[in-house]
Parts: C-alpha cells; sequence; structure tokens
C-alpha cells in the first residue's frame, strides 16, 4: 500500500474534500437504530479498527488529513458486514462504488478495490432486499423494527441476480486446474466455485481484515492448513491456496454434516456458528440464519447461486466431503 494521498492523485485539499464526500455518503445512510455516536468517539473507533486491520504499510502511508476519513469508511463497511440486519449494507453501496475507482488507480491499493468490487453484489442485493421487504415496521412510542428477510427470499433474489452472469474471466484459467485438487480431498470438486464469491478468481484480492488469495484465507486459518504466509505467501498461488481450502471446506462439513453450515462457518468461524446452533436449539442453516453476521447470510445463498449458474447444481445435491 502506498499513501491515500497519492491514491487520489490530487492535491491535499481536494483529496480530503472527496475522502470527506465518500465519508457522508454513508453517514447519510446510517441505519436508523444505530446509536449515535460523537465525531471523537467515530474518529478513535476508526483508528482502533485501523490499527487491529489494516497492514502495516498502510498504516505509515496513512499519515495525513484524510486518514481518519478513510479510516472510518473501512471500518463502517466492516462493521455493517458483521451485523446482524442484511438490509442495513444497502447504506453501504454508493460510498463503495466511489471508493473502488480510487482503490483501483494504483497497483499498491488494488488489492482492496478487487476485495470489495467483488463484494458490491452484497450491497446491490441488500438493496433490492430492502425494497422487497418495504420500510421498517413502526409503532407508536416504539422504535422502528426492521424486518430480516427470510432465507428463502435471500435464495430467490440471488438466483434471479446472478441467473445470466457469464464467467469471470479469470475462472477459465483456474477452474480446470483446480477442480482436481478438491476432488484429491475428498470434497466435492463443485466447491471450486467458492472463489468466485470470494475473489472473482483474482488471487490478489485481500480483504481489510487480512484474508488473501483466490478462496480469500485468513492467516491463522492458512497456517492451520499448512500454507506458509511468510516470506512468501502461499495464499497467493493457486493451487496451494485451493488445497488448503478443500481442507478446511472437509473439515468444516465433518464437523456440520450440512453444505450450508459448513460455507456459513467458513466464512464467520465455526465458533459463530457452534454458537448460534447452541444458544437457538438448531440444526439448519435456516433456523440460525437472520442471527449470522449480514455478510455471512450474503455469502452462502451466494455461493448457493453460483452453484447453480455455474454446474446446474444445489448444495443439497453435493455429496458429503469423505
Amino acid at each position: 500500500m502506498r499513501a491515500f494521498k497519492r491514491l487520489l492523485g490530487l492535491p491535499l485539499p481536494a483529496a480530503g474534500t472527496l475522502a470527506f464526500g465518500l465519508m457522508l455518503s454513508l453517514a447519510a445512510t446510517a441505519p436508523a437504530q444505530e446509536n449515535t455516536l460523537t465525531l471523537e468517539e467515530l474518529i478513535q473507533s476508526a483508528q482502533q479498527w485501523a490499527n487491529e486491520n489494516l497492514d502495516h504499510d498502510a498504516l505509515r502511508v496513512l499519515q495525513n488529513t484524510d486518514r481518519q476519513k478513510v479510516e472510518q469508511l473501512l471500518a463502517n463497511i466492516q462493521k455493517q458486514f458483521q451485523g446482524e440486519y442484511v438490509i442495513d449494507l444497502a447504506s453501504l453501496k454508493e460510498g463503495a462504488r466511489k471508493l473502488i475507482p480510487l482503490l483501483e488507480q494504483y497497483q499498491e491499493t488494488l488489492p482492496y478495490a478487487i476485495w470489495l468490487k467483488t463484494r458490491l453484489d452484497y450491497l446491490e442485493v441488500a438493496d433490492e432486499l430492502r425494497v422487497r421487504i418495504g420500510p421498517p415496521k413502526q409503532q407508536p412510542g416504539k422504535p422502528a423494527v426492521v424486518s430480516r428477510p427470510p432465507p428463502q427470499l435471500e435464495r430467490e433474489v440471488w438466483i434471479h441476480k446472478l441467473s445470466e452472469r457469464p464467467w469471470p474471466k479469470a475462472a477459465k484459467g483456474y477452474v480446470h486446474q483446480l477442480k482436481p485438487i478438491f476432488a484429491a480431498q475428498k470434497v466435492p470438486s463443485e466447491l471450486v466455485w467458492v472463489a468466485e464469491v470470494e475473489s472473482s478468481f483474482d488471487p490478489r484480492a485481500r480483504s481489510p481484515q487480512g484474508a488473501a488469495g483466490l478462496f480469500q484465507l485468513m492467516p491463522p486459518t492458512a497456517k492451520r492448513f499448512g500454507l506458509s504466509t511468510w516470506p512468501t505467501d502461499e495464499r497467493l498461488k493457486a493451487e496451494p491456496s485451493a488445497t488448503a481450502a478443500a481442507k478446511y471446506l472437509r473439515f468444516l462439513h465433518s464437523q456440520f454434516k450440512d453444505w450450508r453450515l459448513a460455507l456459513a462457518a467458513y466464512n464467520s468461524g465455526e465458533g459463530t456458528v457452534q454458537n448460534l446452533l447452541k444458544r437457538h436449539k438448531a440444526v439448519t442453516y435456516d433456523a440460525i440464519a437472520p442471527f449470522l453476521p449480514a455478510e455471512t447470510q450474503m455469502y452462502v445463498p451466494k455461493v448457493e447461486a453460483t452453484l447453480l449458474r455455474r454446474e446446474g447444481i444445489k448444495l443439497a445435491q453435493l455429496g458429503r466431503a469423505i
């Protein structure tokens, strides 16, 4: 990563104005149920998030007047992804669209742009769900209640959205190469399409929280399943990352005996899924879906719709991991 002041390619006052505008585009559409924070609290929250998640190069280069504004924008995206309300993601759509072209201008910031561009689908589907289920329900003297779209509705919207989407350009170079790797790990080879959902088959993708590569593996997960992240980051190599992803999916399916739950755990962590199943005395994905992180609620049906589009197969039709 290099400086956002260089990324913007603008004099500092103009760059600051543009970044400030990006922040306002999110703040103006913030969900009604969020508590109002002071500017100082917002800045402190964003700085703490950046210290914990952005790589050190990014932290070094963001020593300018835009730093707090950019950190706040990325922190808002992560905060809403981790919230329960899928509809809240709709508020991020315009801000993300404005941020992506800025990130795409420079090689150092391109990995974040690829990650965010791949997730624009989440924000667009959230907006469609918002329209479908209508405004929050308001009762006199009580706070507005945000409706939670049922999992079946989310699946229907995703299937429609992806029904005519062509293969990502990069997929043609990877799918046939990586399917045998999944099969060798005793995992349905169709799950290679997880890479489309994670990165659009672009190994350069990197999330602000540190996931990287075709299958967006976090460093601890990569190391857990045999990859090195230093001095060479094997997550950025197609075959090693596919091997680790397949091993992780096999492990998750052996634990949960269900592909929806396994994919939810791949995205949010097995502890998250285990705790929700226990808390709600549930055994199915649909029973806990409304309580999963919003990103995960989008992720699982998108994988389902992608498999249906690419392979003509439903998750329930996949073989079990051996």
